[in-house]
């Protein structure tokens, strides 16, 4: 790995000019993010999550598995071509272990051409005789040429699957009626700039007016535009859902949360500091199991509604959010009701930790996973 030229904004970030070490990095993640949709549904186990919530986080893991597999294949040749293309990876190696939202924002452009590119390329079979022909009349390694597939499988990763792009609007499900309210989840996701990790937004919502919120033309694209805009890792749950409450009168947020999925630390690829540091480095873990993800569930809830003049002849239902249990305690107030955080790990990192047992680790929840994949929730 080589470090590009360092500036303020992205001294952090880190090129992969090697095609082996690119190889490693993707395998990683997506032995990584295979198991994070156990771990949700393992939460959805101990009632945390319903089943309908642990199938929408489950959806977005899967979209954010295909965005690396894409991107598995845009640098498939990395360090193998010359000249500009096919780039290199560039990742986040000190904040969150993830590639960079850069790498994502290029992704929407050339998915928005992918179908141009793919009509311009060989087709698969084609591209593998060449090969071939190359092999065994030249002599020489079709480089070219797997490039050329490389950026075919490329493209045809970006339009055959759903990925998980930089901004991921808002959709809705229908959860049943409470008290004459229709009752709506609404779930959103981004891929946070500053922070360079994927942010997933589960917001419960009670509908008093008559209308069918995903068809109110009037109601839902203003909805939509409004929570996109409020999709910013500064921002706490408590601005996002009263800015929600006092600009929709009849839409009712009960619950609003956001789950962080992430950083990602690994004694091969990763910079960190203090106890996970040592942690990865005593674990001596095998090629694959040396890392650990840290996964933060931050949670809002509405405890009462109060009824507020909006006008000299009108009235709406404003919601009450409680607060948590820690506020004015000398904690940090997240603006949230409560937060929790996850680690998933291996089992050789998870004796580790185990072990030396450090400050601050103790209320972390521990996902290991074990044989044949199996989560073994630990607390």
């Amino acid at each position: 790995m080589e470090r590009g030229p360092k500036t303020p904004l992205t001294d952090d970030h880190t090129q992969l000019h090697d095609t082996n070490v690119v190889r490693r990095y993707f395998a990683k993640f997506d032995q990584i993010t295979g198991h994070l949709g156990r771990v949700a549904v393992e939460l959805e186990t101990e009632g945390k999550l319903t089943r309908t919530e642990s199938r929408i986080i489950g959806g977005y893991v899967q979209r954010l598995q295909a965005t690396f597999r894409a991107l598995s294949y845009k640098y498939l040749m990395t360090g193998r071509v010359d000249g500009p293309l096919p780039g290199n990876l560039t990742f986040d190696r000190h904040e969150s272990g993830f590639p960079i939202a850069q790498e994502l924002l290029v992704m929407a452009n050339d998915a928005l051409q992918a179908r141009r590119h793919l009509a311009a390329l060989a087709t698969e079979p084609e591209l593998k005789d060449a090969m071939i022909r190359q092999i065994v009349g030249e002599l020489t390694i079709p480089t070219k040429l797997q490039f050329s597939l490389s950026q075919r499988l490329y493209y045809e990763s970006l339009a055959a699957e759903p990925q998980f792009w930089a901004r991921n609007d808002p959709d809705v499900q229908w959860l049943g009626e409470k008290l004459g309210r229709k009752v709506w989840l609404l779930h959103w996701a981004v891929y946070d700039t500053q922070t360079n990790l994927p942010v997933i937004y589960l917001m419960n919502v009670e509908d008093s007016s008559n209308n069918s919120l995903p068809r109110d033309d009037r109601r839902w694209p203003q909805v939509q535009a409004h929570l996109m805009a409020q999709s910013l890792n500064g921002l706490k749950l408590l601005t996002i859902a009263k800015g929600f409450d006092d600009d929709f009168d009849d839409l009712h947020p009960k619950r609003l949360r956001r789950i962080h999925i992430g950083p990602m630390y690994s004694h091969s690829f990763t910079e960190q500091s203090g106890p996970i540091s040592e942690v990865l480095s005593d674990a001596r873990a095998e090629a694959g199991q040396d890392w650990a993800l840290v996964w933060t569930i931050e949670d809002l809830l509405a405890e009462r509604e109060e009824t507020v003049k909006t006008g000299w002849f009108s009235t709406a239902e404003r919601q009450i959010f409680a607060a948590s249990p820690f506020s004015g305690q000398g904690l940090a107030d997240h603006g949230a009701t409560s937060l929790e955080r996850m680690i998933v790990l291996p089992e050789r990192p998870y004796q580790a930790l185990a072990e030396k047992n450090p400050p601050g680790f103790a209320a972390v929840r521990k996902f290991v996973v074990g044989a044949g994949g199996r989560i073994i929730s630990q607390k």
